[in-house]
């Protein structure tokens, strides 16, 4: 049995790389309703008066990334959908 350890690496840097960057995107958009919130409760600390429609539209931008991304990884899986 012989294993391409050059491929395992590059899979393993990818999928690590990929999770972080979903985890970074996903925590952006948590970011984002928090600003929503804080403009909601009148919190003077967000900058602009505009912060809510920044946030929400910040939240639905990296959520809908972040769903883009398992709906891809999901394709790549399940072979009927090839």
């Amino acid at each position: 049995m012989h294993l391409d350890w050059t491929a395992l690496g590059e899979v393993a840097a990818v999928s690590t790389g990929v999770t972080v960057a979903v985890v970074v995107v996903f925590a952006l958009g948590v970011l984002g309703l928090a600003r929503v919130e804080a403009a909601r409760e009148g919190d003077t600390g967000t900058g602009s008066p505009g912060a809510g429609a920044l946030g929400i539209t910040q939240a639905g931008l990296c959520f809908l990334a972040c769903a883009a991304v398992v709906a891809y990884g999901i394709y790549l899986i399940v072979p009927q959908f090839h």
